[in-house]
């Protein structure tokens, strides 16, 4: 068994021992094969001649209602084609992720000890295709390849300012996830 990885408030963290693949794709919000506590909620999106129109967030609605204005924080994420940003993990933040610019793959593992979705794997095909807005609580590793010919542009905000003491790091090989990051060509 891999070692803890980290604990804190209860929460005690390690990384899964996985079969090669990419887990669940989640084709629905409701989907019940969601790791627990990962919220999805759509977006409208307004095209019109010009471009369009998304709107990400609003104070005390939608999936992100319980971050407190005074430590909420919003950021963006620009990545080329191809690129790859995975894995990490929060001991008490939660990020809300909004891909406003092209299309990412992007992939969640539950390393939550004692969480009925323990060492479950997810993956959404999120962005203009498909403006789906995603809640990520701590414990939950996350990450995500940029697919398609453009970069994308995530937006995501979180529910604290950043702190590098509550981040940790896993490789986006790591052997005993087994992410596959290839095209799946199904």
């Amino acid at each position: 068994m891999a070692p803890v990885l980290a604990q804190f408030k209860g929460l005690s963290l390690r990384v899964p021992e996985c079969e090669k693949g990419i887990g669940s794709v989640i084709l629905s919000p409701g989907s019940a094969n969601l790791i627990e506590g990962i919220g999805i909620q759509p977006l409208a999106l307004w095209p019109d001649d010009r471009g369009y129109f998304l709107e990400v967030q609003r104070a005390g609605e939608g999936i992100a209602a319980a971050f407190p204005p005074e430590t909420t924080q919003t950021s963006a994420a620009l990545t080329y084609s191809g690129g790859i940003k995975a894995f990490h993990y929060h001991l008490d933040q939660t990020d809300c992720w909004t891909v406003a610019l092209g299309m990412m793959q992007v992939a969640l593992v539950d390393l939550r000890e004692g969480s009925r979705t323990y060492g479950a794997r997810n993956t959404l095909y999120v962005g203009q295709l498909r403006p789906w807005q995603i809640l990520i609580p701590p414990g939950v590793a996350h990450g995500y390849k940029v697919i398609g010919e453009q970069a994308a542009m995530l937006v995501y905000l979180t529910d604290r300012f950043y702190n590098p003491k509550d981040e940790g790091r896993i490789p986006y090989n790591d052997s005993r996830i087994q992410y596959d990051w290839e095209s799946q060509y199904k």
